[in-house]
C-alpha cells in the first residue's frame, strides 16, 4: 500500500499510530542528529523527522528536493511541528529521484519571472500558490455547474471544428479538415443558441480559440469558456443568472478555501443582490464628467473601466444597453431604440469578465443583421435554416474563466492561472 494518509489527515488524534505517506520532498533541513523532511501532497506539506540512530538516515542523505517518496512511520503530537504533529520515519522508499539543481526553486526561497515559470510550468504548478489557484478553481467550477444544475440547466459539447466564424472576424485559426479548411472554434455560441431551441436550458465549459494579437496580461489565443444559453428569456433573466452564480462562488470559495486564499494573501471582493446596473449610456456621462472625450459608439476599454471603477466605487457592476452595431449579429435590439441592443458586460473593478445579450430569433432579422456587418448570409445557412422551424425567444452569456480566475486569486495575468497557457509566442510545454 503505497498510502495510508494524506499529510493533512495527520492530526494529534492519531499520536501513536503507523501510517504510510507518500509525496514529493519539499525541502529537507539536516540537524545532525537528525533529518527533517518536509514532505508535500495534494493536500499540504507535513513534517517527517528521520533519526540518525533509524535504518532510513543513510538513505534520507540521498534527498534531493522534488523526489518522489513513500515513508512509512509513527505519528508524534508535538506543539513545535507544523500543524501539531510529525511522523517520525521508520522506513523510507524512494520512488522516484529528481535532479539536482533545479530549474525552479519549487519552496519559492528563490523567486523566478513569469517568462522562467512558464518554461518550468509542471514545478510551477507544485509551487503553494500555483496549488491553491488549481483548488480553487476546482470550486469556482464545481460551483458554476451546481448552481446551473439547480436551475434546470442541461450541459451540452459542442463542435470544435466548425465550418465558418462565430461572429466574422479575422480572429480565426485555420485547421486543415479531411483536404478542406475549417476552423478551431471560437465559441459555442451558434451551437448553444441551437440546442436552447431543443432543449430550453442550456450550459458548456471548454475550451475556446482566438487568434489573438494582444500580448497582454488579460488574452489567450486557448481560454477555457464557460457558456450559458437559456429559452423564453432575455437579458434580464440571464443578469439574474449571473449574479447567482456570482454570489454562490464567491461564498463556496470563501468557505472552502480559506487555506488557499491565505497563501494567495488575497481578499475576494465583497457582493450582494442585486449586482448594480449601469447603462451605455451612463456610462458615457460618467466619463464625460471626469474630462473623457467619449462619445456614442465608443468602446469601454481597461482606461475608461478605471474611472468608472473609482466612481461607482464598486468592484463588481454590469454596464448594460450597448450601441447594437458594436454588437454580434445575433444581438437583439432594444424596442423603442433601434441604436442599442438588449445586451450586458459583467464588470470586475476594469476587467469583462462575463457578456451576454438577449438575442435575435427570427431569420429576418438575423439576414438583416448580417449585411448590416458585411457579412454573407450564405455563409450562415448551417444556423439560419433552423429558424425556419421554430426557434423561441433566448438569451445567453459566457464567460472566461482565466479572467474569472484573476478576481478568486488576486493574481494578474491569465498566463497565471492557465495550467500550459497558449498565446501568441507560447505553444510549448
Amino acid at each position: 500500500m503505497l498510502r495510508t494518509h494524506f499529510v493533512k489527515e495527520i492530526t494529534p488524534d492519531l499520536d501513536g499510530k503507523p501510517v504510510t505517506l507518500a509525496g514529493w520532498v519539499h525541502n529537507v533541513r539536516d540537524l545532525g542528529g537528525k533529518k527533517f523532511i518536509l514532505l508535500r501532497d495534494k493536500s499540504g506539506i507535513g513534517q517527517v523527522v528521520v533519526e540518525k540512530s533509524s535504518p532510513p538516515f543513510e538513505l534520507a542523505k540521498e534527498l534531493s528536493q522534488e523526489s518522489v517518496i513513500q515513508v512509512q512511520g509513527i505519528v508524534r503530537s508535538d506543539r513545535r511541528a507544523p500543524n501539531g504533529v510529525e511522523v517520525s520515519c521508520t522506513n523510507l522508499k524512494i520512488l522516484s529521484k529528481a535532479k539536482s539543481p533545479l530549474p525552479l526553486d519549487v519552496s519559492d526561497k528563490v523567486k523566478a519571472d513569469i517568462e522562467v515559470r512558464l518554461k518550468e510550468r509542471l514545478l510551477d504548478l507544485r509551487r503553494q500558490e500555483m496549488q491553491a489557484m488549481i483548488r480553487i478553481q476546482s470550486t469556482a467550477v464545481k460551483t458554476f455547474r451546481e448552481v446551473l444544475y439547480k436551475n434546470g440547466f442541461y450541459e451540452i459539447f459542442t463542435p470544435k471544428i466548425i465550418a465558418t466564424g462565430t461572429e466574422g472576424g479575422a480572429q480565426l485559426f485555420p485547421v486543415i479538415y479531411f483536404g478542406k479548411e475549417a476552423f478551431l472554434a471560437q465559441s459555442p455560441q451558434l451551437y448553444k443558441e441551437l440546442l436552447a431551441s431543443a432543449v430550453e436550458r442550456v450550459f458548456e465549459i471548454a475550451p475556446a480559440w482566438r487568434a489573438e494579437e494582444s500580448d497582454t496580461p488579460y488574452h489567450l489565443a486557448e481560454f477555457v469558456s464557460m457558456d450559458v444559453e437559456m429559452a423564453f428569456a432575455d437579458y434580464n433573466d440571464v443578469m439574474n443568472v449571473v449574479e447567482e452564480i456570482m454570489v454562490n462562488v464567491l461564498q463556496n470559495v470563501a468557505k472552502h478555501n480559506q487555506e488557499d486564499l491565505a497563501i494567495l494573501g488575497h481578499r475576494l471582493p465583497s457582493i450582494s443582490r442585486p449586482i448594480k446596473r449601469v447603462t451605455y449610456r451612463e456610462a458615457l456621462e460618467i466619463l464625460q464628467s471626469q474630462g473623457l472625450n467619449v462619445k456614442f459608439g465608443d468602446d469601454i476599454g481597461t482606461p475608461e473601466s478605471r474611472i468608472l471603477n473609482k466612481v461607482l466605487e464598486q468592484d463588481i457592476y454590469f454596464i448594460i444597453d450597448w450601441p447594437a452595431s458594436a454588437r454580434p449579429f445575433y444581438t437583439r435590439r432594444k424596442e423603442g431604440d433601434n441604436n442599442i441592443s438588449e445586451s450586458f458586460d459583467l464588470i470586475y473593478r476594469w476587467l469583462e469578465l462575463v457578456s451576454g445579450s438577449s438575442r435575435n430569433n427570427t431569420r429576418e432579422v438575423l439576414e438583416s443583421e448580417l449585411r448590416a456587418r458585411g457579412l454573407n448570409p450564405v455563409s450562415f445557412e448551417f444556423f439560419l435554416k433552423w429558424f425556419d422551424y421554430g426557434i423561441p425567444p433566448h438569451a445567453g452569456f459566457g464567460m472566461g474563466l482565466q479572467r474569472f480566475m484573476l478576481m478568486l486569486t488576486g493574481l494578474q495575468s491569465v498566463k497565471e492561472v492557465s495550467l500550459f497557457p497558449r498565446d501568441k509566442k507560447r505553444l510549448v510545454p
